[in-house]
């Protein structure tokens, strides 16, 4: 797949889904990413598990075995205490190295517009961790618009618009995006017209590539290379966006 081109999947899993049942192991991961040339992928839990703190025990352990090509997202219970939230978050940064915290509001229905969500974006930008949230199916919360409010109470924090909020909802991260400079858009799920017309108004330094499940690897990356694509634009959505946000 590569044809030269360094690849960075910003958006897969690790674990075991009890919502859907989907089991995904490391070693799955990573012979994935091996058959189709990824070179490293962002490894998330999914939304509704049995223990979130054991994933992410399964998903550290993965990063520390294979530093050079996963790196870790936490996915905690939004519900949960503040505190242990913040523990949480903590735990995962300094004990294995996480550099995100995922939001999925499909699952965790956390209202991102009350102030009482504050917590989740405060707790990410006390340790200078990107916030990745799913947009798209699950509205209202999925809504990529929702976020323009806590991007702007916190401008320095990196907020990726997970899937671009579907085709129905593209058009939202375009405005997003616009108006807030700290607003990334992860592209899965997207025709690539799509993906043109997003191109067309969010700077490619603000753009990333997910393939989202390793069924999907080929068709989510793969389209990348075979669109009509500036060069420099190709090569900042596969790879040197991400290598900004979580390598540096």
């Amino acid at each position: 797949m590569r044809q030269g081109y360094r690849i960075f999947d910003t958006h897969t899993h690790i674990g075991t889904a009890r919502h859907s049942g989907r089991v995904q192991t490391a070693e799955d991961l990573l012979r994935s990413m091996d058959a189709w040339g990824v070179d490293r992928s962002v490894a998330i839990p999914f939304p509704v598990v049995e223990d979130f703190r054991a994933q992410h025990d399964e998903i550290g352990r993965a990063v520390r075995s294979h530093p050079d090509r996963l790196t870790g997202s936490c996915c905690i219970p939004p519900f949960i205490p503040g505190t242990e939230f913040r523990d949480e978050v903590r735990r995962c940064v300094e004990q294995w190295g996480f550099r995100a915290v995922k939001l999925q509001p499909q699952y965790q229905a956390l209202n991102p517009v009350s102030a009482r969500s504050d917590f989740l974006f405060e707790a990410a930008a006390e340790h200078r961790l990107p916030v990745i949230v799913h947009t798209g199916t699950g509205v209202p919360f999925s809504l990529p618009s929702l976020y323009i409010l806590k991007a702007r109470k916190f401008p320095d924090l990196p907020i990726i618009l997970g899937h671009a909020g579907g085709s129905v909802y593209m058009h939202e991260c375009i405005v997003a995006a616009a108006v807030c400079s700290n607003i990334y858009v992860e592209l899965s799920s997207l025709m690539p017209h799509h993906i043109l017309e997003i191109t067309a108004h969010v700077p490619a330094n603000r753009l990333l590539a997910g393939s989202d499940i390793i069924e999907s690897v080929d068709a989510e990356l793969g389209k990348f290379l075979a669109m009509e694509l500036p060069e420099p634009v190709r090569r900042a959505i596969l790879w040197d966006t991400a290598e900004a946000l979580f390598l540096n």
